[in-house]
């Protein structure tokens, strides 16, 4: 029977969480003779890629591995999409958990929603994740409940998505050339301008490990800051930038809890506006570091506020 889905998983240095990845990946109540599974190995240093081939040795569903010096997320999503050969592609990420119906109902929702190039999944919390963990889970499923079924212009991330093939395909698939973060914000754009709705909260459901420590929220949003100022050199109307204030990020913590609250009733949600405000003071300093450096490789390209 032809493969209709691919599953496809970008890892790094993940042996402490890949396991239970790819074990919600292989429990799928998806028929498995019409899936694939395409995992790529972005140069880890530990045993992650040995934790994968274990674990699917013995699974019916088609696999494919491959691992490559480290070359960065552009160049491992795109090698999952030039090897496809599902209509979709459902992405993965090796700190990701997903319930046995994920995939199914991914499927439906697409093939209900023909005009759709891309539909992310809504997100759920980890039975007994810490504050930091939960208010960052809330602030996704805050935004889950305010847009949830509909079309957005929203960055949606790959974690969670589902991806029409063709979609994807008729842009050139994800730039190579971005190594850090931004892959997926860059393609979702392309896409988007290629004529295919995206959608936010599809009835399918995932889980992911948050971070769990100020310390790693600072270092994930200097990352975040300083892989968006290649993407914004690249497209400068992709990304409202007075949006990534640490002000504008207190107001939207705060719209955020109140959202949250409704969804999950947990009063530790009115966090948010600090949360939100010290991810944003991260960001941006990831983003004036981006800046600077590459001020001074192309000191005629510069960016504006807008």
């Amino acid at each position: 029977m032809a493969t209709l889905v691919t599953v496809g998983v970008c890892v790094r240095n993940s042996e402490h969480s890949v396991a239970e990845a790819i074990r919600t990946i292989l429990k799928q109540d998806f028929p498995h003779e019409q899936m694939e599974l395409i995992v790529v190995d972005d140069g880890s240093e530990d045993n992650t890629l040995r934790v994968v081939r274990d674990l699917v040795s013995k699974t019916d569903i088609c696999t494919k591995i491959s691992n490559t010096e480290w070359r960065g997320l552009g160049y491992s999503r795109n090698t999952i999409v030039k090897e496809a050969s599902g209509e979709y592609l459902v992405w993965v990420d090796g700190d990701m958990s997903l319930p046995s119906d994920h995939v199914s109902k991914q499927i439906e929702f697409m093939r209900n929603n023909p005009q759709a190039g891309i539909a992310k999944a809504r997100y759920d919390i980890y039975p007994g994740e810490n504050l930091i963990a939960t208010l960052e889970n809330a602030a996704f499923i805050a935004v889950d409940y305010r847009f949830g079924g509909k079309p957005t212009t929203r960055t949606l991330g790959t974690g969670g998505s589902i991806y029409r093939v063709e979609a994807i395909r008729r842009v050139n698939g994800f730039d190579s050339d971005i190594s850090g973060t931004g892959e997926d914000m860059d393609a979702e754009y392309r896409v988007r301008k290629a004529g295919w709705s995206l959608y936010l909260g599809t009835p399918a459901r995932f889980y992911e490990r948050r971070r769990r420590t100020w310390q790693e929220i600072w270092k994930e949003g200097v990352w975040h800051g300083y892989g968006v100022h290649n993407i914004i050199r690249k497209n400068t109307d992709i990304l409202a930038l007075l949006k990534m204030t640490p002000m504008a990020g207190f107001v939207a913590g705060a719209w955020y809890s109140t959202l949250a609250f409704r969804a999950i009733h947990r009063k530790a949600v009115f966090l948010l506006p600090i949360q939100y405000s010290f991810k944003r003071v991260a960001w941006c300093v990831g983003f004036l570091k981006g800046q600077i450096k590459g001020n001074k490789q192309h000191p005629s390209n510069n960016v504006s506020m807008k």
